[in-house]
């Protein structure tokens, strides 16, 4: 029988082999898994050899301490560990052992950092605990923040707000050397801290041109002027977090005027300390401006009041977008809520009482048109009436989170069928939530 030239070649090139050389090739071909030994040596081959841009964009994703011991392996390795554009972001975990949990960044490393990598950091946040010596670590490495050029600083209390505790010369003089040093820094988180208004007038001074993104609540030694003369100068602010007591009819026409970009995002915490606190009105025109000139922005308002204290809220339109209530709240507001909040997508209410809210859930549902999201927390609500808000809204309702024990049973639906019926409005399974047992 001919052999084809295909066949001729691969029988000249293996009658040159050994037979035990040509068994094990053939074993080797024929073998659905290579031999350990390759396996080995092809990833040893593989990882040594991965470009150092690969390399460093796998240890951004790696803890703090995997990407140390990895540094160790290799001297490629130990390279990108120490480029500039790895120490780009980083968090300061500043925990004390007696009163937290939490694992806290080494001291040598904060030395290290400092020493090798203070001019390449850029994104920065402290999260502290609720000890004075972790806030006062907070503040001895901004000090030490001379030679940065941060564009975000964040300093997050993850329990009481330590840095309150803290003299405010001391905090204000740390915090003005990242203020003075950093020219372009765009985003400020310096919630519960002692700022102060000549301090807000240093990062006005050398970050006005940069500055997008400003939360502030809590921060008792701000004055409105102090918050005024921030929207006077940085035109470009699109985030804005403060308390209510900083918010004034000047605030919003000042973020209104055409030298401002369009504000994105302006949230209020409306807190109260003490019960029959006063808390001044904001005029309809105001908000009409601002509507106006940025009218896409999310005005999100965290209500935390005691019953008599709202009544200058929601009297008149208000463009509210997102709306939570801490504390209980009365039908006579859910009802204004109803009235004049047009703009309205989310609605959280923890609490009301053992009234049923049946006329100011389906008088929301009327007259908020965008609403697409409610919770409903300590509440009564008929389940007819339920059904009837749902129907209303229909399938815009993208999350609804209502307790079981909120629905009360009447003549028309019960517990166990309501379900069903909420459902087919809303197009996709739904179930109220259940309280979980312990």
């Amino acid at each position: 029988m001919k052999r084809v030239k295909g066949d001729e070649e691969e029988s000249n090139s293996t009658s040159h082999e050994s037979p035990p050389e040509v068994c094990k090739k053939v074993r080797k071909q024929l073998s659905e898994e290579p031999d350990e030994e390759d396996v080995q040596c092809d990833l040893g081959c593989d990882w040594t050899r991965l470009p150092q841009e690969i390399v460093l964009h796998i240890f951004q994703y790696l803890p703090l301490l995997d990407r140390a011991f990895a540094s160790q392996v290799c001297r490629g390795w130990n390279e990108a560990f120490h480029m500039p554009e790895l120490w780009r972001y980083f968090e300061f975990e500043l925990n004390q052992p007696t009163s937290s949990y939490l694992k806290a960044t080494h001291p040598d490393l904060i030395k290290q950092i400092i020493a090798r990598h203070s001019n390449h950091l850029q994104y920065v946040s402290f999260k502290v605990d609720s000890s004075t010596e972790s806030a006062e670590a907070a503040c001895a490495i901004l000090s030490q923040l001379v030679n940065c050029s941060l564009k975000t600083l964040g300093l997050i209390s993850t329990a009481r707000p330590s840095f309150m505790e803290l003299p405010k010369s001391h905090f204000i003089s740390a915090l003005t050397v990242v203020f003075v040093n950093s020219k372009s820094l765009s985003s400020l988180k310096i919630d519960d801290t002692p700022v102060d208004d000549p301090s807000l007038k240093v990062l006005v001074a050398n970050n006005s041109d940069t500055l997008k993104l400003l939360k502030m609540s809590s921060c008792p030694h701000v004055s409105p002027a102090g918050i005024l003369c921030v929207a006077d100068q940085c035109h470009g602010l699109r985030e804005l977090a403060l308390n209510y007591h900083l918010l004034s009819d000047e605030l919003l026409l000042a973020l209104s005027s055409e030298k401002h970009v369009h504000l994105e995002h302006l949230r209020i915490d409306v807190v109260s300390d003490t019960p029959g606190q006063h808390f001044h009105a904001i005029k309809t025109s105001s908000w009409e401006a601002m509507v106006r000139h940025s009218p896409k922005f999310n005005l999100v308002m965290y209500f935390f009041l005691y019953e008599d204290e709202f009544g200058p809220f929601f009297c008149e339109e208000t463009p509210v977008t997102h709306l939570y209530f801490g504390r209980s709240v009365s039908k006579d507001v859910l009802g204004r809520v109803g009235l004049h909040c047009p703009r309205l997508v989310e609605l959280v209410v923890c609490a009301n009482g053992l009234r049923p809210l049946d006329e100011e859930l389906i008088r929301i549902a009327r007259h908020c048109t965008q609403l697409s999201a409610l919770g409903l927390g300590e509440c009564e609500v008929s389940c007819s009436a339920f059904v009837e808000f749902v129907k209303m809204c229909g399938r815009r309702l993208s999350q609804l989170s209502i307790m079981e024990e909120v629905l009360i049973p009447d003549q028309k639906y019960t517990l166990d069928d309501i379900h069903w019926e909420v459902s087919k409005h809303l197009g996709r399974v739904w179930f109220p939530d259940v309280m979980p047992t312990w």
